[in-house]
């Protein structure tokens, strides 16, 4: 590789920033070479957001040294915003919904005063490869959120700048457009040399970086390469408990018993061809779905997919505006009363009364749902609460204000209990701490679980999984079956790790069709895995690179999901892809 390459473009010494009392970054030092891909790890008030602001210019910091291409930052704020292309957080924020996707591209180009002949180059490649070429008459507000997505960046890249800025870029996106993400990401990296420095919460996206720092509460844990610091939900747990003995919690050990045959056949919550139509949107469409007594499901999807929709059915808090649904033969549209006696609820976000303590935050809700009294402390004590039942709610972490809202939910002991995205932007020690809770329930206390989520490595933790897209349930099944009914679709995965990943990535390029990139490790799929493998190492050898690993690995649930998705619109039919059971 050409030295040049190697020569940092982002410099960060000891980078501070306070809001009143709250450090959100706190004495931060990283570097990015040119051409990287750097990734900032880190759940939701970690400090990445205040990072990515303060190096495009429009966010001072306290203390500290940021230099962009030799330009100091920190004194010439305004001179760096023309050398770095910057999307801020959020479905295109920065669009204007009223604005075509073609005005909202024009509106850009006069931003940044692009010459005609390469504004129309740069505009034909981008919409190219970001297959929003059809849409260009479309209103940003009628767009999906991936396609949102695609259009903020081909905005933030459409004068190619040298440095691109990009803040929690997949958040809310459906995985296919994750997967598109990532290609344009690795396309402009590995073409023209772009250096790409990203915030997400996903750990799974770590692996797609080529170097990443994992941060917690404004410090930077570790950072280096993905695959020398190994598994890093792992490694940010570890670190993250060494240095916060507070939460006694995480010592919590559950006895997860298993499920009798009589009670796993038992199915007690029943969906029969519900739809929910809003106006002209269909946002659930005539699915059918039954759960069984002690199961954990999980409702997996990109955010418009329907899984809030289908959950509030299902509680009885909207009416189907087709179809029918029962709970322990209870029908919810004629019994409502009846069925929120028996189910618990927790919504996407927090109901809490923050200027309340923990206990008087329960005892509120013990009243509204009638629980027992002798409910409190054995809720209290399963949920790991005692140490914070005096606090008030707003000075405890986010971590620990999710263990008070499901406390709240299941003050009644509720036979169901329906989780609507409930570790979305928490750490990984919280995430982990919830699904032990949720596994204590469902095998313990028998509880059925319903849950949606948009983080896939939680997903694999249900005994089931719904894929849903469009409104519509695409796959049921564990999450083993999925992904084994996967390679059906696209065949199994071989991943080829190599140090001259450049000239690797070139060779296989012209010689197979379907590849991708993870970061430093290309992704192939093929019906032929052994003959491919061997293909493989022929074409590696004769190209005269000697260090090479060519494998074949599991396909993850990531890449499964993708695979159904363009299975479905492939076909331009939704119909279940119902996995029988092994």
């Amino acid at each position: 590789m050409d030295k040049t390459l190697l020569n940092p473009v982002i410099k960060v010494e000891n980078l501070c920033k306070s809001y009143k009392k709250i450090k959100a970054v706190d004495s931060v030092s990283f570097c990015v070479n040119r051409g990287e891909v750097f990734g900032i790890i880190g759940p939701d008030g970690a400090g990445k957001t205040t990072i990515i602001q303060i190096l495009a210019g429009v966010l001072r910091a306290d203390s500290g040294k940021v230099f962009i291409n030799n330009i100091d930052v920190i004194k010439n704020p305004e001179k760096v915003k023309a050398t770095v292309g910057y999307m801020p957080q959020g479905l295109g924020l920065n669009l204007y919904d009223s604005l075509s996707v073609e005005e909202n591209i024009e509106f850009f180009r006069g931003l940044r005063l692009i010459p005609d002949d390469i504004f129309e180059k740069n505009k034909k490649l981008l919409l190219e490869i970001t297959r929003l070429a059809p849409f260009v008459q479309r209103q940003a507000k009628a767009l999906s959120g991936g396609m949102r997505q695609k259009l903020a960046v081909v905005c933030t890249l459409l004068h190619l700048p040298d440095i691109i800025l990009l803040d929690e870029p997949t958040t809310g996106v459906d995985p296919l457009s994750r997967q598109d993400f990532w290609s344009i990401i690795h396309g402009v990296v590995r073409e023209r040399g772009v250096t790409v420095l990203l915030t997400t919460s996903y750990m799974d996206e770590a692996e797609r970086c080529h170097k990443v720092a994992l941060m917690h509460e404004g410090k930077i844990l570790l950072q280096g390469k993905p695959e020398q610091l190994g598994n890093l939900e792992e490694v940010f747990i570890k670190k993250v408990t060494e240095d916060n003995k507070e939460d006694s919690f995480q010592s919590l050990k559950i006895k997860v018993q298993q499920k009798t045959k009589a009670e796993s056949l038992n199915s007690i919550i029943s969906c029969r061809s519900v739809t929910k139509i809003f106006g002209k949107f269909k946002a659930v469409d005539s699915v059918n779905l039954e759960v069984k007594r002690g199961e954990v499901l999980g409702l997996l999807g990109p955010n418009g997919a329907g899984k809030t929709t289908l959950i509030k059915m299902m509680c009885g808090l909207i009416a189907p505006t087709e179809g029918d649904i029962t709970i322990y033969g209870l029908d919810v549209k004629r019994e409502k009363n009846k069925v929120w006696s028996i189910i618990g609820y927790m919504s996407q976000r927090f109901s809490l009364y923050k200027d309340l303590t923990v206990a008087e935050n329960m005892k509120l809700y013990a009243g509204l749902y009638n629980a027992k009294s002798n409910n409190f402390n054995e809720i209290i004590e399963l949920l790991g609460l005692k140490e914070v039942e005096g606090r008030l709610t707003k000075d405890l972490p986010v971590g620990i204000r999710q263990r008070i809202a499901l406390a709240c939910a299941i003050l009644h002991k509720p036979p169901i209990l329906f989780l609507d995205e409930p570790t979305s932007g928490v750490d990984p020690v919280a995430r982990r701490s919830f699904w032990r809770i949720i596994f204590e329930l469902s095998r313990n206390y028998n509880t059925t679980v319903i849950v949606s989520t948009h983080y896939m490595d939680e997903a694999e933790n249900c005994d089931r999984l719904c894929l849903m897209h469009q409104g519509r349930i695409i796959a049921d099944g564990s999450p083993e079956e999925i992904k084994k009914n996967s390679e059906k679709i696209s065949g199994s995965l071989i991943q080829v790790k190599t140090e001259k990943f450049m000239e690797t990535y070139d060779l296989l390029i012209k010689n197979y069709k379907d590849i991708s990139i993870y970061g430093n490790k290309i992704f192939l799929r093929t019906f032929e895995p052994e003959k491919t493998q061997q293909r493989l190492i022929e074409l590696l050898k004769d190209a005269g690179v000697k260090q090479f690993e060519v494998s074949l690995i599991s396909v993850p649930l990531q890449e499964a999901f993708v695979d159904y998705i363009k299975e479905t619109e492939k076909r331009n039919l939704f119909s279940v892809s119902k996995i029988p059971n092994v």
